[in-house]
């Protein structure tokens, strides 16, 4: 009689079973860490080829759109985490388990998917993209992550507010430190204001689109959204809100050209610009740092219905291109130029108004790019600095004396907002130039919070805009 214990059968080996919404998610977390690239640049075409093949429907592409944005917008508060659910420090963990764990524990904490999908999901994906062995790893943090919600997570890993404030609102918040401490520096005020603005930057922002004038109308906009998905913008008379998302090129204005996606905060700087009183000639109009083109075609539709011309002007060869998309069939004189706007080919005093939205940190637009926020440095804005004090000492000469220069940026750090027109003013750095600031605030009527003055900042929080600056001068001399 044999007396050895029956061996069980070996299980069947059993191949990972790829799951295309996660899989396509995780290339593009892939794709921003590794390529640098950004979200709303590489999830598009990734989409569209899904739905090509046939792998997706609507309901997926939402939820790849989700887990690609809550995952990046979430990602320093789910590093905490997950630090705290494993025996080794952070930075060992290779990029690509990172980026599986944290979108397992975005499906955990920051979604309605049910405890078991989430993990048995992010495991499976674990499976196909890292092996079976860190899928194991995948495996034992997430369990350990389902101990407690978000509340109770960022109870454990965030300080004390009392003891450290600043980190406290990073952690919570998912921003970098020295994000929270210049957006609070600018925002001034106490604790609600910041944690508001800071929370706002991680939400999902609407769609807005601008019906440039002459060309197309909000009514037209809104009949072709249907009444379901569509809002009247807030403050733009241009303005019509996609209430329920969905795709911007379907509609006919928009593939024509005649409006286009635009922040409400961004048609509000054109619109303040075009608004400025003006003595003498108005014929002639600048966007001195043109790309993409969202604000060129608004000023070139609004210059067309006074019989102005609009030169756009672009430095990037790629980025003058758009522009020459955005502006195409605009019925008024306007003219697209590769140039450089602090060695200019125009000659001084030529524009009566001049528009320079400067290149800057970004951090006016972590809604929308949300992975910008990991990727810039304090150190950063020191490299912007003397670019931006060019182009407004350019924009200055460029128009004539009793003309005006608008300084725009998406961005409301000090260091690139107020502190560069006063030094222009000053002429620190420079030569001195003769100009006088104009209060740009009655020139957005309706808009509440607009602060002290003359200048004007919005906020996502109080405007449901990017964080857009402007100042506006007139050259006395």
């Amino acid at each position: 009689m044999n007396d050895q214990p029956r061996r069980r059968p070996a299980r069947p080996h059993r191949r990972p079973q790829k799951d295309p919404v996660r899989f396509l998610a995780f290339e593009a977390l892939r794709a921003v860490d590794e390529r640098d690239a950004y979200a709303n640049l590489v999830l598009p075409p990734l989409l569209k080829k899904a739905r090509a093949k046939g792998d997706f429907d609507g309901r997926d592409a939402a939820l790849a759109t989700e887990l690609v944005y809550g995952t990046l917008r979430r990602q320093g508060t789910y590093d905490a985490i997950v630090a705290a659910c494993i025996d080794r420090p952070l930075r060992e963990v290779d990029p690509p388990v990172l980026d599986v764990l944290n979108m397992g524990v975005h499906q955990l904490l920051g979604t309605r998917i049910p405890t078991h999908a989430a993990v048995s999901a992010s495991v499976e994906l674990a499976r196909v993209v890292l092996g079976e062995g860190r899928a194991k790893f995948v495996n034992a943090v997430l369990r350990k992550v389902t101990a407690h919600d978000l509340d109770g997570w960022v109870e454990k890993v965030a300080p004390p507010y009392e003891e450290d404030a600043e980190d406290h609102l990073s952690v919570v918040h998912s921003h970098p430190r020295w994000i929270v401490s210049a957006l609070w520096d600018a925002l001034g005020g106490g604790r609600a204001g910041i944690e508001d603005l800071l929370e706002a930057d991680n939400e999902r922002p609407e769609v807005t689109l601008a019906a440039r004038p002459g060309r197309s109308t909000t009514d037209e906009l809104t009949t072709a959204l249907g009444e379901d998905n569509s809002l009247p913008g807030r403050w733009s008379p241009y303005a019509v809100r996609m209430a329920e998302g969905g795709e911007p090129g379907a509609l006919e204005a928009v593939r024509e050209g005649r409006a286009g996606v635009q922040d409400e905060g961004s048609q509000l700087v054109a619109a303040a610009l075009a608004a400025a009183p003006l003595d003498g000639s108005d014929t002639r109009w600048l966007d001195g740092c043109a790309g993409p083109g969202g604000k060129a075609a608004l000023l070139a539709a609004l210059a067309a219905g006074r019989g102005a011309a609009l030169l756009a002007a672009e430095k990037q060869p790629h980025r003058a291109r758009l522009v020459e998309r955005a502006l195409a069939g605009n019925p008024g004189p306007y003219q697209v130029i590769t140039a450089d706007g602090t060695r200019p080919p125009w000659r001084p005093g030529a524009f009566d108004r001049v528009l320079m939205d400067v290149p800057c940190s970004g951090l006016g637009a972590l809604r929308r790019r949300p992975e910008s926020r990991w990727r810039r440095r304090a150190e950063d804005l020191e490299a912007f600095a003397p670019l931006q004090r060019g182009l407004l000492r350019e924009a200055l000469k460029a128009v004539r004396i009793g003309g005006v220069v608008g300084y725009a940026t998406c961005s409301p750090h000090l260091a690139e907002t107020r502190v560069v027109v006063e030094d222009v003013l000053k002429g620190r750095g420079g030569e001195p130039v003769e100009a006088e600031w104009i209060d740009a605030r009655p020139l957005m009527p309706g808009v509440p919070a607009l602060g002290e003055g003359p200048d004007v900042q919005l906020w996502p929080h109080l405007h449901g805009t990017d964080a857009m600056y402007l100042a506006l001068l007139r050259r006395t001399g």
